[in-house]
């Protein structure tokens, strides 16, 4: 049997990849998650998984930031990033910070489930217009992995909220919670990227941020 997880915020790409998956395998277990918190839950239920199939812009995930933290909590399972996007840079940053493949929500539901198959064969899948043009990750971006995955899912929702130059007050109301429980984040959040200020921390974040939301 087949198992995968289907992380992605959007329910007809879901559905018409169940659809996909469905037709190619005779004999499958599917489930789904719509953000990051849901994604670790069914992670944290079963990660016995053939395949994560991981959408990078759904919420909570923070581009990079949801491939990280789950190849540090989970190094076991396999991860294939379904995107919006063939960008050299950012597919060679998914599969420098631990995915498997790179397959773009462009393609069609067969080569889709062609790309799966050769990742569930243990190869590296990724669009061939960017085979070959893949850089290698510096020791400064692996060490900044590093860091960024000790983050909590709710320090990482603080600090992209610094980088948009939210006061303390106004970080509180967005999550809906108290300004001290805000600087009490902030200073684990310095802490475990080794900044001493906002502007540090904010700098550390862009080179986390692939491109702007679209098309996932």
């Amino acid at each position: 049997m087949a198992k995968f997880l289907i992380a992605d915020d959007h329910p007809l790409f879901r559905e018409a990849l169940q659809g996909a998956l469905a037709n190619h395998y005779s004999d499958l277990q599917l489930r789904e998650a719509e953000d990051l918190d849901s994604t670790l839950v069914a992670l944290q239920e079963d990660d016995d998984l053939d395949l994560l199939l991981l959408d990078l812009h759904m919420p909570g995930s923070g581009d990079l930031y949801g491939l990280i933290r789950i190849r540090e909590d989970y190094p076991l399972v396999p991860i294939a990033i379904i995107s919006g996007t063939e960008e050299p840079a950012v597919v060679a940053k998914c599969i420098g910070f631990g995915a498997l493949g790179f397959i773009p929500k462009s393609l069609p539901s067969l080569e889709i489930a062609a790309a799966i198959d050769v990742i569930l064969q243990g190869d590296t899948w990724v669009p061939a217009e960017v085979r070959g043009r893949l850089a290698e990750l510096t020791n400064e971006e692996q060490e900044l992995a590093k860091k960024v995955a000790d983050l909590t899912p709710q320090q990482y929702r603080v600090l992209l909220l610094l980088h948009e130059g939210l006061l303390n007050k106004q970080i509180a109301y967005q999550l809906n919670i108290t300004e001290a429980t805000v600087k009490a984040h902030i200073t684990a959040i310095f802490k475990k990227l080794g900044v001493y200020s906002r502007t540090q921390a904010v700098l550390l974040v862009e080179r986390l941020q692939l491109e702007p939301n679209k098309n996932d």
